[in-house]
């Protein structure tokens, strides 16, 4: 799977440990965190710069990672046509996916560990949304709430 992944400074220690263990798995990996000549880039900037590169079809998922996976997630959430969700445990990864079509997960740095964080990274990679499912209409609801909002 095409993966981007990134994490604003408090996030980067758990997005090099993900972005290893992903590569590991053969997943190919870009890691987009913030911009190293600039490290006070915050993280709605970089949330921004994932979130439209998933959407753009150039990576099939993302993983966006701060202190406390709140700051990214909120800020993923504002670009239109996103669905990202915080994860600090495997089965709401799993849901996120399957429930909601999240193309981005998040998590925090500070909140969970290294390997709590590899394992809700791999359950949500392992699941796929079924648009046949009966979670697609809630996943249609939100799609046009997003759509009146941006009027």
């Amino acid at each position: 799977m095409k993966l981007i992944i990134g994490g604003d400074e408090a996030g980067r220690p758990l997005v090099e440990t993900l972005a290893a263990h992903l590569r590991a798995q053969g997943h190919a990996v870009t890691d987009d965190s913030a911009n190293q000549t600039d490290p006070g880039e915050r993280y709605a900037g970089l949330s921004e710069r994932v979130a439209r590169r998933v959407l753009s079809g150039e990576f099939d998922r993302g993983i966006l990672c701060c202190g406390t996976g709140l700051g990214v997630s909120i800020s993923a959430n504002k670009v239109p046509g996103m669905r990202a969700a915080l994860t600090h445990d495997v089965y709401s990864a799993q849901r996120a996916r399957l429930s909601n079509n999240a193309q981005i997960i998040t998590m925090g740095a500070r909140v969970i560990g290294p390997e709590l964080a590899k394992s809700v990274a791999d359950a949500y990679l392992a699941v796929e949304f079924d648009p046949a499912s009966h979670s697609k209409a809630n996943v249609d609801a939100i799609d046009a709430l997003d759509a009146r909002a941006r009027g």
